[in-house]
């Protein structure tokens, strides 16, 4: 078998990056220059000046490019300056359709920031195929899409909505972050960008800031190639040493997450303190067969709804597990609280709309052993049940 055909979990490992030409290391070594000398007067090497390409970014990109089956890989100082970099291939009189529950990060460049510059927004319900067409101006030039989506994982229809895309003339970008290459992909569906923070799953080890871009065509690739260099916003040698470590370990530690999530959400799904449970992996979930047909599990990130703010703030105080704090997708486990965490960036009033409620907590499923975490939920949810002022966990 070629390597082109191998497994994702083979490929993750390998790829096309196989150890190091010169002396056979297995690892990518880091480039820790930022100038290269040229031998030539008239012609340049590959390398000149590491803001525009280095050896060591290279190979992070072109392992990107691969996974998602991309054309273009591009890394980048952090997953907002992937998204942002993005979104700047559009220009002034121009409007993007974004999904209304969108990172709280992207709300913000989007709201505050592109407005600036005259790029008009709507804020759409993607799970509504027919309030998206209604979006679509004459202007519009981009959808935006989280499938699932960050915090409520409300899933988009990723064949109709390009279907729409295509006959409005519209560039489709796709965030996977949570599902990764490993699970989803768009752009194998048709999508034109796939955007990645990279500090979450692909890292793994909240260790390093990092946001990856793969575009679906080569004249895409370098129009987001040429915005990334004249920002400068590139991820370092060192940085794109770390991440390539971490990716190679995606499968298991992915995996295993995503399967220790699956039980997290059931027992959480039966349990009475519980108002509701929102993870794709679930039957109950409103776009639950519509994930199983473009991607290939729930992942390892749910959320769960609680009575109130008391509530959720009594269940944090009492969990023992959990690193409760900013961000996902690591070996550790994490416990995040989105209206003060990932959705700051986003009014009150707009959280509420999207079902970003003051007892709503997100848990992104490490390495634990499973029933080490849902014995810590138990008594977490015991305790603030109690503090509620209820007697009894049923």
């Amino acid at each position: 078998m070629s390597q082109h055909n191998n497994h994702l979990e083979t490929k993750l490992i390998h790829g096309a990056q196989r150890g190091e030409t010169q002396t056979g290391a297995v690892n990518v070594p880091i480039y820790l220059s930022s100038t290269f000398h040229q031998n030539s007067f008239e012609e340049f090497g590959p390398f000149d000046y590491s803001r525009s390409g280095n050896p060591t970014r290279q190979a992070l990109e072109e392992k990107i490019a691969e996974l998602e089956g991309g054309t273009h890989g591009l890394a980048f100082a952090s997953g907002m300056a992937a998204i942002s970099s993005a979104l700047l291939l559009l220009s002034a009189g121009d409007h993007v359709v974004v999904t209304k529950d969108v990172y709280g990060g992207t709300f913000r460049f989007v709201s505050e920031v592109l407005k600036r510059f005259n790029i008009d927004h709507t804020f759409v319900d993607l799970t509504d195929l027919n309030e998206v067409s209604n979006a679509i101006k004459p202007n519009t030039k981009v959808i935006y899409a989280e499938t699932p989506s960050n915090p409520c994982m409300n899933i988009t229809d990723l064949p109709g909505l390009l279907k729409i895309a295509k006959a409005n003339n519209c560039l489709t970008f796709v965030d996977n972050t949570f599902m990764t290459p490993l699970y989803q992909n768009p752009l194998d569906l048709g999508a034109d960008i796939v955007l990645h923070s990279a500090t979450k799953f692909l890292s793994g080890h909240s260790d390093v800031i990092a946001g990856l871009a793969v575009t679906r065509n080569q004249e895409l690739g370098e129009k987001l190639a040429f915005i990334q260099n004249s920002f400068g916003s590139i991820l370092g040698a060192q940085d794109s040493y770390v991440l390539l470590q971490g990716i190679k370990t995606l499968g298991a530690r992915l995996n295993q997450s995503s399967n220790s999530a699956g039980r997290i959400a059931e027992y959480l799904n039966a349990h009475s303190f519980i108002e509701e449970v929102y993870y794709p992996g679930l039957p109950s979930n409103p776009g639950y067969e519509l994930h199983k047909e473009q991607s290939t599990s729930g992942g390892a990130v749910l959320s769960f709804r609680l009575p109130n703010k008391a509530a959720a703030k009594a269940f944090v105080d009492h969990v023992r597990i959990p690193v409760f704090a900013v961000s996902l997708g690591a070996v550790e486990s994490i416990l995040s609280y989105p209206a003060t965490m990932s959705h700051a960036a986003m009014p009150k009033e707009e959280r509420e709309l999207r079902g970003i409620t003051d007892g709503l907590l997100r848990f992104s499923v490490g390495l634990e052993n499973v029933d080490d975490l849902i014995a810590d939920f138990d008594q977490a949810l015991e305790a603030a049940k109690k503090e509620a002022g209820v007697t009894s966990v049923s």
